[in-house]
């Protein structure tokens, strides 16, 4: 029967253990030097290594003839509790036994010496299911614990474990894997499985399994399938991501304000049936990627891959600026929870992007900054004078030839310019951009800012709030 690459590779002695070095060393010293607690609390997240470390250390502890701490995995007492026929080590599920008959059962349990191996272990997985009353029934056993018995807690949520427990056992972090150790044990999975794999695919399988190597194993599972050979193109297809050429192209696209281009994208996403909350999620990883490019001045050392792709983000980050990076990535999430929460989702999905090419259509407080953040970058206009519209232009009367003009700068455009900085300072961001398309003068004192009823800018400047 075929066994999972997971199943088929988990390690068998600390030294094969990725990435957990820091409770890999600590273990070993306490077999070697005789020092084991009678209580171990392991917590991380999923495929760390937090039930292989129990199993190792159960195994052990109860060896005949231990090596630096590891167990030979060849005398009777190995052998037997790997393959179950040694009765003397339990793994037990709280999620499905979290009651406190369960844990009363096995008070009853601990007070017998073991049958063949030297010390009962208990392996208790996600232990944070257990109820109140099942973790007060297990306190007197953790308190005052038989000689022969060793408990070993994992969980993946260790905040919903009371302190009395915690405070009863010796507790081991795991951390998440690096995407370089991931990627290094793919390939030598690679190798004893015979299948050529390459670094680019290696590198998209270990991001994607976001340090559980137990995931990563599982993907590399699926995109074997018979093929000699694992490419970067096979893994996409066969997870279903979407290439990170078609990415940088979205990325460009909302950045030059394309709406049309994200609408096409899009529709051929959905033509192969690509989820869009994934979708939206990738484009984001990406903007993430272009934020920390442009924050560490182009550095690599955040990032997880380099070469071409690290050129080619370099050069999307320059297309935006930050305030615009974060009011995508906000749209994006908004829109993967409303993806979840209505009914018709391709049409959530457009709008997102819809909203995400056209800024101006939004008013929320990204939206604001990442406008004014374009403007900075892009400098505003000075206004060209321009004549006044017959319509909206009353005659001028004749001046005196005594009458002399205090200031007339508005032929070379000075005045706008002056005008327009003093309006920034002062926090009028908000109409700087609508006096393109009015005509300023400074006469005996007077200043004069001619636009007709029916335009933007006439009501805009003409409320009090302005002047």
């Amino acid at each position: 029967m075929y066994r999972a690459l997971y199943r088929k590779y988990r390690p068998q002695t600390f030294e094969d253990v990725v990435g957990q070095e820091h409770i890999v060393k600590t273990l070993q010293n306490q077999i070697i030097n005789n020092k084991i607690s009678h209580a171990y609390m392991f917590t991380g997240t999923r495929g760390t290594g937090k039930t292989t470390c129990a199993k190792i250390f159960a195994r052990a502890v109860n060896c005949v003839s231990p090596e630096n701490g590891d167990p030979c995995n060849e005398c009777e007492i190995c052998r037997g509790i790997s393959n179950g026929s040694i009765m003397d080590v339990f793994e037990i599920d709280a999620a499905s036994n979290n009651g406190v008959d369960d844990i009363r059962e096995l008070r009853e349990d601990v007070i017998f010496t073991p049958a063949q191996a030297k010390y009962k272990v208990y392996i208790i997985d996600e232990v944070h299911m257990l109820s109140t009353a099942a973790f007060n029934a297990l306190l007197k056993t953790l308190e005052d614990p038989p000689e022969h018995i060793i408990f070993i807690f994992a969980t993946t949520e260790i905040n919903k474990v009371p302190q009395t427990i915690l405070s009863r056992c010796q507790r081991f972090d795991f951390k998440r894997i690096t995407v370089e150790d991931i990627a290094n044990r793919l390939k030598k999975v690679a190798v004893s499985e015979k299948i050529e794999l390459d670094d680019d695919a290696a590198l998209l399988i270990a991001r994607m399994a976001d340090g559980a190597l137990r995931d990563a194993l599982s993907i590399l599972d699926r995109c074997i399938d018979g093929n000699a050979a694992v490419t970067l193109t096979v893994v996409e297809k066969t997870v279903g991501v979407c290439p990170f050429d078609e990415l940088a192209k979205v990325i460009s696209a909302f950045a030059g304000h394309d709406t049309a281009a994200l609408l096409e994208f899009y529709a051929r996403c959905r033509q192969t049936s690509r989820d869009a909350a994934s979708l939206f999620s990738e484009i984001c990883s990406v903007l993430r990627d272009m934020m920390v490019v442009r924050l560490s001045c182009g550095t690599s050392n955040l990032l997880s891959y380099g070469g071409d792709r690290l050129e080619t983000v370099t050069k999307l980050s320059e297309m935006l600026t930050l305030e615009e990076m974060t009011r995508a990535v906000t749209l994006l999430q908004n829109g993967i929870y409303d993806i979840s929460r209505y009914k018709d989702k391709h049409i959530m999905a457009e709008l997102t992007l819809i909203k995400l090419a056209n800024p101006q259509i939004g008013e929320s407080t990204e939206d604001l900054q990442a406008r004014i953040s374009r403007l900075e970058v892009l400098g505003v206009p000075s206004a060209p004078r321009k004549e006044a519209k017959a319509s909206s232009k009353k005659p001028e009367k004749p001046k005196p030839e005594t009458a002399k003009p205090a200031a007339p700068t508005a032929q070379d455009g000075e005045l706008n310019e002056k005008l327009i900085k003093a309006l920034s300072l002062t926090g009028g961001n908000a109409f700087v951009p609508f006096l393109e398309d009015i005509v300023i003068r400074f006469e005996n004192g007077i200043l004069n800012i001619e636009c007709a009823k029916d335009e933007l800018a006439y009501s805009i400047i003409s409320t009090p709030e302005s002047v």
